[in-house]
This record gives structure tokens, sequence and C-alpha cells, in this order.
């Protein structure tokens, strides 16, 4: 059965139809864009979707946002999104806010144990018995007009999420809803923590083993990468390599035959950057000792692993009792920065990033674990 399309292609368009999209409970939101050569992704098309009509949103020809992000922070409103980190960058870059209140169909499946991080088409099939049509995700959504089957594509992602929304809504208890809210609310909370480019050196392979002289070095250089990735708009990779990073700030060379011989640098890296690295190596290893970052800690050695299976099986059990996906409950990146922070002899504090109901069910069960460690 052919969906019923509406292109949208104008301001005034677009105001009216956030206008009537705000008197819903739920509008269905998903984007498309291309992000070969930059560091910010480029909006190509929005498609909104209500249940009844798939509308197709020009950002090539939109000028005034102002009525979208009305919308988009319309309490009132919920926002229904798939695995939606991209699209929520898309969203910011292109109307300055993001989607509150925020429900992810991916997570809601985690919630229901239908699966974990399930692609879109997946889910579409496990849940509406839709078979979507494929190959359109990787085309040129910039060009105009667009194929047949690039609207076609289109159109079916907003429908069908509208679609999953009401499907997926009424199997949810009030306390999954809730939790499935709370954790778009912290995806978007995520994004709002904008990295500070001072401190994108804590983040870098192997960063832990240089010394804090290094570490100095190091900062700045992870810190001008990330400065001159935004200035420029290009991937980070494209102004310095991920795996150069280490071995400059650990070898420190003082001149171009040097740098160029440092593992994974790009030769036009030295051509367009050399003399301005070598600058910021020497300016940087003259940071006063007072000034150098504390040493960064150690990776947990390979004895806590049986710790840190315990740890996992609280929040296996805790899924298993409340029939949630096991891989949604306790993130790895936690449980380890629990460990961290009292191993191997306590005592233990519950991490910042353990927040929520995760923290409220599960936090001291944890605490209950480390504590009765043989």
């Amino acid at each position: 059965m052919a969906i019923e399309t509406q292109w949208v292609l104008d301001d005034a368009h677009l105001a009216r139809l956030c206008a009537e999209w705000r008197e819903r409970d739920y509008v269905a939101v998903d984007t498309e864009f291309m992000r070969v050569d930059t560091f910010y992704p480029i909006a190509a098309l929005l498609q909104v979707g209500d249940g009844r009509c798939a509308y197709l949103i020009d950002p090539l020809t939109i000028a005034d946002w102002t009525a979208f992000a009305a919308l988009l922070d319309d309490a009132a409103v919920v926002k229904v999104l798939h695995a939606c980190s991209e699209d929520l960058e898309v969203l910011w870059r292109l109307t300055g806010t993001l989607p509150a209140p925020l429900f992810d169909t991916q997570l809601a499946a985690g919630y229901l144990n239908i699966g974990f991080s399930m692609g879109y088409s997946r889910l579409v099939q496990a849940v509406l018995g839709i078979e979507l049509p494929k190959g359109e995700t990787r085309s040129d959504w910039l060009q105009r007009p667009l194929s047949e089957m690039q609207v076609r594509y289109a159109a079916e992602d907003a429908q069908h999420l509208a679609e999953l929304y009401e499907a997926l809504l009424p199997k949810l208890s009030e306390d999954k809803r809730a939790w499935a809210l709370e954790d778009g609310a912290e995806l978007v909370a995520n994004l709002q923590r904008e990295t500070d480019p001072d401190e994108a050196y804590r983040d870098v392979k192997q960063a832990w083993r240089l010394k804090p002289r290094q570490l100095a070095v190091l900062r700045v250089l992870a810190a001008w990468r990330e400065r001159q990735a935004r200035a420029r708009n290009q991937p980070r990779n494209r102004i310095l390599r991920e795996h150069s990073l280490w071995p400059l700030a650990r070898t420190q060379p003082t001149d171009l035959v040097s740098l160029a011989r440092i593992d994974d640098m790009h030769p036009r890296t030295v051509r367009q950057d050399g003399e301005t690295l070598l600058e910021l190596i020497r300016h940087a290893a003259a940071t006063p000792e007072a000034q150098w970052p504390a040493p960064l800690p150690e990776p947990l050695p390979l004895d806590a692993s049986g710790l840190l299976k315990r740890l996992r099986a609280v929040g296996q059990r805790e899924a298993q009792r409340l029939e949630i996906a096991p891989e949604l409950m306790l993130r790895k990146k936690v449980l380890e920065a629990l460990l961290k922070s009292g191993y191997p002899n306590g005592p233990y504090e519950l991490p910042d990033s353990l927040r929520g109901w995760r923290r409220e069910r599960m936090g001291q069960a944890l605490l209950d674990v480390l504590e009765a460690k043989p």
C-alpha cells in the first residue's frame, strides 16, 4: 500500500505543520545526512511521521527552523527516533535544539527483551512483519531530485517508525516507559556535554603509559587536533591520525624528518601542519612541572576480571527478573569506573555515570558484592 507522502519545501509550510504536530501526542523523526569528509554531519533530509502521513522536509530549502525547534522542545509531544545518536547531532547542528522527551525505539526493544541494539529494518520485521527495501542508506542524499527509491525509503522510515511506537508503547509497563524516556534524556544530555578539547588526551589509547611531562605534550596535541577538526570541519584523523598522538607525545620530535617517521603520520599532515606541530611540542615540553597533568589510572589488572564478572551478574539477574535485555543494564565502563574507585582493597564509591533507576535498583547490590569479595 502506497504511503501518503508530503514534501515540505518552505518555511511557512513547515511552521504550519509544526503547529499541527504540537497538538499530537507524538511525532516520529528521522534524518538522512552526509558525513564523508566533514567533522559535522550535513543535513540532507528530515522525515516526520504522525501515523497517517510521511512528511519529507528539505533542509536545502528551509531557512527558518524556529518552529521545528519549538516542536522538539515541546514537553507535551514525545519525539520518537531509532538509534538516534547521529540523528541528534544533525538536529542539534540544524536547529540548536534537541528532542525532549525522547523515545528511542531501539532502547524500547531492549526493555521488552526483543533484542539489544537491533537495527531498524530488523526491528520493523520483528514487530510489524514488514520487510523494508535495502540499498539506500549509503546513497547520495544531497542530490536533487532524489530518486524514486530514495523517496520511498525515506517515507517508509517515517511511517513505520510511527507504527513501531504505537506497537511498542502499550507493551511497556509504566516503569519501563519511564526508564526509556530517562535513557532518552541521558542521550540528549550526553550530546550536550560536548568534549572539552583540553580533556581529549584522556581518551587517547595507551595514554596511561605516559609520564606527566609527556602527558603535558599529549594534552596540547589532542586539544589542538580537536579544535582544528571543528574549525576546519574535517574528521579528526584528517587533521592528525589517532595512532600518531601517543608516539608524538612519547618521542617529541624536534624536526620535520623525525616528525615524518612517527607511526601512522600522514605526509599531508607533515606538509600542512608540521611546523605547527613541532612548535606545539616544543612549547608543551617546556610546561612547568606544577602544570603537568596527573598520571592517568592504569587499566584494571587481569585478576580483576573475576570481580568484574560478579558485578555484571548483578545486572544480569535484575534483567532476568525484569525481562529486559541484559546488555541494557550495566555498561562495562560503569563497572570499570566502580572498580577503579577502590581496587583492590576499597573502599568503593558508585561512579557518577551510574545514574537514575539503575543506581536506585542495583547500586547497593554492586557495593555488597565488592564488600563481600574473598
